[in-house]
């Protein structure tokens, strides 16, 4: 879990800017980050099942 430091550190503008941590919104998740919607993969699927985001919907084929 992320912590507050880390959440506000990440937001933070850096030094350089390839230095730039995405975090999720959300849940502060580093890894797997849209940055389309800036939230991570596991919320970004949460929240389409959910039918939250408009224009998502589960792929069937």
């Amino acid at each position: 879990m992320t912590t507050k430091a880390q959440v506000a550190k990440s937001k933070r503008t850096p030094k350089f800017s390839t230095r730039t941590v995405r975090r999720c919104e959300l849940t502060g998740r580093a890894r797997g980050v849209y940055r389309k919607f800036r939230i991570s993969r596991i919320m970004l699927r949460k929240l389409a099942l959910e039918g939250k985001i408009p224009g998502m919907r589960k792929a069937s084929w």
